[in-house]
């Protein structure tokens, strides 16, 4: 049955498959990812001791670890024991655990602690940008400021490290032009001669991603005339930015800079949810009112931010307008595999396909 409205976003919907890697048929991966999975409850646990003051904060830490573990456990001996195995799934699988013992969103003072520091920062950022008269100089910041930004991600090993750090650091380690996938100079091509009437941008993790990277980038959509629905996750999973905790940065942000304020206010720039509640996008399942939306609004570009959305899910999907895939691989073997280093990045930018 196919989901209302989602010819608008689908170019085929019928064949439209989410997921990039088949955990299923592809046991090398099926193995790299089970592993890590199970490596990685210990840092929740810790972190969940770390940022949890209720007396009952140890017993609900094992019993989420218990949880998860047994169902890995169950996934190795039977990959299909809930349903089709992808990454998608094992991260879905964990939130669920988590809230099976009360952690309905672990990351939330950390969010907080990060989008107050962000935000202290956005006005010079914003300065940064506006100094730079070439547009085309101006768009390649902007743009690299969104992939420096996704860097920000709690659910990556390999960045825990560079949490503490900036914006700057986070620009500074992203990999070097020619990116792994580099459909920057397309882009700006495009922008050349198209301005879009309305974009739907699919956001990622709180802080420097959503505040630093994420706002120029909406900004400088809104100077040129693109109303902007950005779409945020339902549910909290790891440190990605909520529709509600977007509303109420949004509000601070437009008292930093007019141009966000103006937009609110007409109705040009508004949040909305996605319907999700994990941190990848199956867009079979958002939900019909943003579907709607999108439509009446005449969506002709969508942005998919972050590993989750534009890289375990979307890499492959085939969109029915212009679309902008963005995302820094934070994760050592997946880079490898797709033939990069740590830190590559994905930039992809794809037309909408001409209607045969």
């Amino acid at each position: 049955m196919e989901h209302f409205g989602l010819t608008h976003i689908l170019y085929e919907p019928d064949k439209y498959n989410p997921d990039t890697l088949d955990l299923l048929v592809d046991e090398e991966a099926r193995e790299y990812w089970l592993n890590t999975c199970e490596k990685l409850v210990e840092k929740y646990v810790n972190f969940a001791l770390a940022n949890t003051e209720d007396p009952t904060v140890e017993i609900r830490a094992l019993k989420f670890k218990t949880c998860y573990v047994e169902a890995l456990k169950e996934l190795r001996v039977n990959p299909l024991a809930h349903g089709q195995l992808t990454i998608r799934l094992l991260l879905d699988i964990n939130e669920t655990c988590l809230r099976s013992q009360g952690f309905f969103d672990l990351w939330k003072q950390q969010k907080k602690y990060e989008n107050d520091g962000a935000l202290a920062a956005l006005s010079s950022r914003l300065a940064e940008i506006d100094a730079l008269t070439d547009d085309r100089q101006r768009w390649m910041e902007l743009c690299r400021g969104v992939l420096a930004g996704n860097m920000f991600d709690w659910g990556a090993q390999a960045v825990t490290d560079i949490l503490d750090c900036g914006l700057y650091e986070a620009l500074e380690k992203i990999q070097k032009r020619p990116w792994l996938f580099d459909g920057l100079d397309k882009w700006l091509e495009k922008l050349e001669k198209t301005i879009h009437h309305c974009a739907a941008v699919f956001v990622d993790n709180s802080g420097v991603d959503i505040v630093l990277g994420i706002l120029p980038f909406v900004r400088a959509l809104l100077l040129r005339g693109t109303s902007v629905i950005l779409c945020a996750n339902e549910w909290p999973a790891l440190n990605d930015v909520t529709n509600v905790e977007l509303e109420e940065l949004l509000q601070r942000a437009s008292i930093i800079c007019p141009v966000l304020s103006a937009a609110l206010a007409t109705g040009d720039l508004v949040v909305r949810s996605s319907g999700q509640r994990g941190p990848c996008l199956d867009l079979r399942t958002i939900s019909v009112g943003l579907c709607t939306e999108m439509k009446v609004r005449g969506v002709d570009l969508i942005v998919l931010e972050g590993m989750g959305r534009a890289l375990h899910t979307n890499l492959n999907a085939r969109l029915a307008v212009d679309s902008l895939k963005l995302a820094v691989v934070k994760n050592a073997w997946l880079a490898q595999r797709l033939g990069g280093p740590l830190f590559s990045v994905i930039f992809i930018y794809e037309e909408k396909p001409s209607q045969s």
